[in-house]
Parts: C-alpha cells; structure tokens; sequence
C-alpha cells in the first residue's frame, strides 16, 4: 500500500472510502437473492397449476355429425384422386389422416400424434370412452403404410377411401 505524502512532507495515512460503498454491495447481495428467490418461485408447480394439467373427461361428440363431416372429407379425397387432382401417395397420406383425426375426435384419444404401435396398445381414454374402433382404425391405417411410405407405386386409392370409410361407419 503506499501511502501519500504532501507537497511539504507531511505523511497521510491511506484514503477512507466513502460510506455508501457497503450499502451499495449489500443492496446488490439483496437484489441477487430477491432475483433468485423470484425465479425459484415463479417456477414451481402450483396445486392450481397441477389441476389446470390434469386431462380434462372427454365429452362425447354428436357421432352422426361427426361421421357425415368425415365421409364428405374422405369422398372429397376419393374425387381429387380420380379426377388427377391428388397422387396416389398423397391421397392415402390424408386418408390415414383422416381416419387418425376422426379417431381423435370421436374418442379423444389423439391417433393423429401416435404411432401404429401405440394407437393398437391405446386402452380407454379418460371418461372410459368406448374405443372398439380403434383396432379397426389402426388395422386401416396399417393396411395405408405400404402406399403412404413405399417406393413402389401405390395401389389403387378407391380401396384406401372404402376402407376409411368402413372405419367411420362402423365406429362406436
């Protein structure tokens, strides 16, 4: 440390530093914790968050609406492919879609984010909905993949739709 002398010899001790130093640190210590403890708070789960995350009971669609929504979207995809409209490919792509979102909507259980594998594992949804139609849709779906995914040209799209709408008519 060295020390300050004046201009006639004098010897001065160490300069003091100003009082509002230590306020100053101890009011940034404060912040720092209040920042963390506004963080760690406003992040955790509440027990009114928790309820907002539980699913809510499926509620049952009006059925005969829904399946003459679904088989006018499916004729509409049978049309387009025999018109020249849609390719083969894209035709069975949006029937199996179709037939995953109809599932959805019918039973709450979303097949429209599932693979094959877990839409023919999938058990009752909440509100132990009836769900007989699922294996019927993962079977047409099933029976969609080698022309949704192959190289190979894809059969004919007239079996696709009759298939999906078999699905629709049959579901319960």
């Amino acid at each position: 440390m060295t020390s300050v002398t004046s201009v006639d010899g004098d010897f001065f001790g160490p300069l003091g530093y100003s009082g509002w130093f230590p306020w100053t640190a101890l009011g940034l210590l404060v912040l720092v914790a209040a920042w963390y403890a506004f963080v760690f708070l406003s992040t955790r789960r509440r027990p009114a968050a928790q309820d907002a995350a539980r699913p809510v009971p499926f509620a049952a669609p009006d059925l005969d609406r829904l399946r003459r929504d679904y088989l006018q979207r499916i004729d509409a995809v049978d049309r387009e492919a025999a018109a020249g409209t849609r390719t083969s490919r894209s035709s069975h792509q949006e029937l199996s879609l179709l037939i995953r979102s109809f599932v959805r909507d019918a039973s709450g259980v979303d097949a429209t984010r599932m693979t094959l594998a877990e839409l023919r594992a999938e058990g009752p949804p909440a509100g132990n909905q009836p769900t007989r139609g699922l294996p019927a849709a993962a079977d047409a779906i099933a029976a969609m993949y080698p022309a949704e995914f192959a190289a190979l040209p894809a059969p004919g799209v007239p079996d696709a739709a009759r298939t999906a709408r078999e699905v629709v008519r049959s579901w319960n």
